[in-house]
């Protein structure tokens, strides 16, 4: 035996889930037509970017449900990959959030339907993946629309009409509860969706028609109509030359044409970004990359022809409220959300100690300690006790540390609470304010987490209010704001941690309206008696209210967020920081960080934090360039 020892070594045993695994990526490579698509598996969300899969992790004893499920999210990926245009899906989607999003669930039902409908197996796959995904969002117990998200149910309802599948099972309250108004407005246009299934623009088309028929017409895009007057343009300029100018016309076009073809195809699909789809927990492109939010195009912080803050005005406030969020919810279920957000966390347990152990030492180590010396009591001072030997006259000398530096501090937690943040990125919020106020707690730092959000979609008693006033012009903003403070800064964490489990819950997160939310928290923070303040700002980009937009300039809530930002960063004492969640959000906050998952927070996020308690954190080291050279502002990274 031991002659067989020393010859050879025995190879490593096969984990049982690796058959398994090839199988699922050689299919998914198959089906998407891309034989060198990089699979992988891990314990976190689905994702797809460009020419990388993320696929949940199988169990070692896998039974033939949770196979299905793995399969699903494979098929659901792979027919995404296949016959789905990136480039036409940005042409083609409207401009408003809630618009977006029913337009992306919609085409996401398309792509998965069209493999439905060639083979059986795929369509119990993604059946099976759909009514896990909808268990685990608890829409088995919705009673109320404002619970039920209308995009899942229009795009279940369009799977129903393109495959004759009925909605899984942990889908059904949820449907009904919209099938009545969806089939007495857009049913016509349902109907018209099976023989366009293979054309996506023709389908996308029917579902513009669609969001005409359910008042959601204002929020659809431009981009064709102005494609078509600058085809119109290039089209004069050319009958204007001559052949040969022509013809180098027409190639240089052709050229653009490719580029720009180039280029789409080598951006991640967007939509996904700003909402979960039917296929959430596997169509979000924002999971495996950081990208700008799509149409916000990059300017300088704050042009000198703009105008500023003090033309912003709200329509009415009267309908704004700030409310704790144990008012917005009963304890039994702000129990079971809080219970469902530890689940989402207990992978991220050993992240949780390391960060926070890392952080009190790096914030330990700032404290430049010192003592005092020859006092009267307090701890023995050893390094005196010679003086007693000498003269056993000499009276002890005790010593005594002095309080720690950065004890008087304050810190506020600004969370976006909007639709676009729905799913994995709300997640990821919440986990930073759990994280971060324990571990500053831990610190002797006080910690205010605050939420904002709005009331409704689509302007809420707001904008009925602003209809019957005869739809004057220029409203200002045009929905009702919702403040909600989550812990305040005197409240110790252990009775405000579940509060932040409302972030789970599906009815909450609506439109968001940065700049007020802002001012808000600023304005609160400034009240506070501590002698340091820092604000942290936790979101996904830019204010989005489809409500306000439409009836004001298309930059009306961006302009305002800028010149909160301005105010704040260079005429208060109050600091700022932002936590972008997906997308970087540098081109409006000079001190900044970008972060995808909740790992993230270890490594140099622990290291930009901690910056925030050194003596000089506006040091040339680390203070960005002037306003006046934003392009050369760097990422903190």
């Amino acid at each position: 035996m031991a002659s067989n020892t020393v010859k050879g070594k025995t190879p490593p045993r096969e984990s049982p889930t690796e058959p398994f695994k090839r199988a699922v990526t050689g299919c998914m490579r198959a089906i998407a037509r891309k034989p060198d698509l990089e699979v992988g598996f891990a314990a976190e969300r689905p994702g797809l970017m460009g020419a990388k899969v993320r696929l949940p992790e199988p169990p070692r004893k896998l039974t033939k449900a949770e196979a299905a499920i793995v399969r699903g999210h494979s098929d659901a990926f792979a027919l995404r990959l296949a016959c789905h245009d990136p480039a036409m899906h940005r042409r083609l989607q409207p401009q408003g959030q809630l618009a977006r999003a029913v337009f992306e669930a919609i085409e996401q039902a398309r792509v998965e339907s069209i493999g439905s409908r060639r083979m059986g197996g795929v369509a119990d796959n993604i059946t099976a993946m759909l009514n896990d995904k909808y268990h685990r969002s608890k829409f088995e117990q919705v009673s109320e629309r404002n619970d039920a998200p209308l995009e899942e149910a229009l795009a279940l309802m369009v799977r129903e009409r393109l495959t004759g599948l009925t909605p899984p099972p942990a889908a059904k309250r949820l449907v009904d509860l919209w099938r009545p108004l969806i089939e007495e407005r857009a049913g016509s246009d349902l109907d018209r969706l099976d023989d366009l299934i293979e054309d996506q623009r023709q389908f996308g088309d029917v579902i513009h028609d669609m969001l005409d028929s359910l008042d959601m017409g204002e929020d659809r895009s431009s981009d064709s109509e102005e494609d078509d007057e600058n085809n119109e343009e290039q089209k004069k300029q050319q009958e204007k030359g001559d052949d040969g100018e022509a013809g180098e016309s027409d190639d240089s076009q052709q050229m653009n044409a490719e580029d720009a073809q180039a280029s789409a195809e080598e951006m991640p699909d967007s939509a996904a970004e700003a909402t979960d789809s039917p296929t959430a927990d596997v169509g979000d492109d924002s999971d495996l990359g950081d990208s700008e939010t799509p149409g916000e195009p990059q300017r300088p912080r704050h042009q000198s022809n703009e105008p500023r803050g003090p033309e912003y005005r709200a329509f009415t406030a009267k309908f704004d409220e700030t409310v704790d969020a144990h008012d917005l919810c009963e304890p039994e279920e702000l129990d079971r959300l809080r219970g469902y957000l530890d689940k989402q966390l207990s992978h991220l347990q050993g992240v949780v100690a390391r960060l926070a152990n890392r952080l009190q030492r790096r914030l330990m180590a700032q404290q430049n300690r010192s003592w005092e010396f020859d006092l009267e009591e307090g701890q023995l001072d050893t390094a005196r006790l010679q003086r007693i030997v000498i003269d056993p006259m000499h009276p002890l000398s005790f010593k005594q540390e002095k309080d720690m530096r950065f004890r008087d501090t304050v810190v506020t937690l600004l969370l976006d609470n909007s639709g676009s943040m729905r799913g994995r990125p709300i997640t990821v919020a919440a986990t930073c304010a759990d994280i971060l106020a324990r571990t500053l707690e831990r610190c002797g730092v006080k910690v205010e987490i605050l939420g904002f959000t709005t009331r409704a979609w689509k302007g809420g008693q707001s904008r009925e209010h602003w209809l019957a006033a005869g739809k004057p012009a220029n409203p200002g903003r045009l929905n009702d704001l919702r403040h909600i403070i989550y812990k305040s800064a005197d409240a110790p964490w252990r009775r405000a941690r579940k509060n932040l489990g409302l972030m789970m819950r599906e009815g909450l997160l609506k439109e968001n309206i940065d700049g007020e939310a802002l001012d808000w928290a600023h304005k609160r923070l400034l009240a506070r008696s501590e002698q340091r303040k820092i604000l942290m700002m936790i979101s996904d980009g830019a204010p989005v209210d489809d409500s306000t937009l439409s009836v004001n300039p298309g930059n009306y809530l961006e302009r305002h967020l800028r010149f909160i930002i301005e105010e704040i960063e260079t005429r208060s004492p109050v600091e700022l920081i932002a936590i972008g969640i997906g997308h970087d959000v540098t081109r409006y906050y000079r001190r900044a960080v970008t972060i995808v998952d909740a790992e993230e927070l270890g490594g140099a996020m622990t290291d930009k934090l901690a910056e925030l308690f050194e003596e000089n954190p506006w040091s040339a080291e680390t203070q960005p360039a002037p306003r006046a050279a934003a392009g050369q502002r760097r990422r903190l990274h």
